[in-house]
């Protein structure tokens, strides 16, 4: 195993970069970062609709949630990968189009974090806020949003760290990513799977627990920024 790492390890960290596309743990970070960016405002206008005072919003909204998280993502990147083409007449990279179907996938899910977020606000402060002649998307940004959003950075912190294990899901569309650079290792050394994807388990699992300790770091200290905690 430390020999594969030894000679490996720049492709499991950058894939084949300088010499081809950038790939490995690189991409991955980048996919799940954009991703997360491009989901949060759609998550934010979901949860909005999903609580709103409209009937045909709010149906609307949860018809689309609900059917985004009752379908495997991996189904939801097949569709991006036949559809978009299609729909704009232009080629689309595996890149965009994994980034694309997690962005729709994650804002499915984000949603519903932040729908539970705004749920938990006290009723009474929606309330003066209206009655001091707030509109509701003013109560909404300025006086509800700002509290559910921090509230709910626990469940949002591992929606993340599950964004970047979804990555993986890009290997089906030959995106250079983390799984698939592992899955080129194996290809070179042919005689050593086990060892190959107990190496990819290990990068996973560090990545992850580092990302869910730093996010927690930062959690900490906003609180105590806040006098919270």
């Amino acid at each position: 195993m430390l020999e594969i790492i030894q000679q490996y390890w720049l492709t499991f960290l950058i894939g084949q970069y300088p010499n081809g596309p950038l790939g490995g743990l690189a991409l991955t970070v980048i996919i799940a970062v954009l991703s997360l960016l491009c989901s949060l405002p759609i998550a934010i206008l979901l949860a909005v609709a999903r609580v709103s005072p409209y009937r045909p919003v709010r149906y609307l909204s949860t018809a689309l949630v609900q059917f985004v998280r009752g379908i495997p993502a991996l189904m939801l990147i097949f569709w991006c990968y036949f559809v978009i083409p299609m729909a704009t007449g232009y080629a689309v990279s595996g890149f965009w189009t994994l980034v694309c179907a997690l962005t729709i996938y994650e804002a499915a899910y984000l949603s519903e974090v932040i729908r539970s977020g705004i749920q938990a606000i006290p009723a009474g402060q929606t309330e003066a806020a209206r009655s001091l002649g707030g509109s509701y998307g003013l109560t909404m940004r300025s006086v509800v949003l700002p509290q559910a959003l921090f509230n709910v950075l626990p469940g949002m912190t591992s929606q993340f760290v599950s964004t970047i294990k979804e990555t993986s899901l890009g290997y089906v569309i030959a995106v250079n990513e983390l799984t698939f650079a592992a899955n080129q290792v194996n290809n070179i050394v042919l005689t050593q799977p086990l060892q190959v994807f107990a190496i990819l388990a290990a990068i996973y699992f560090l990545l992850c627990f580092s990302l869910t300790k730093a996010l927690n770091r930062l959690e900490l200290k906003i609180r105590r920024n806040r006098g919270m905690a």
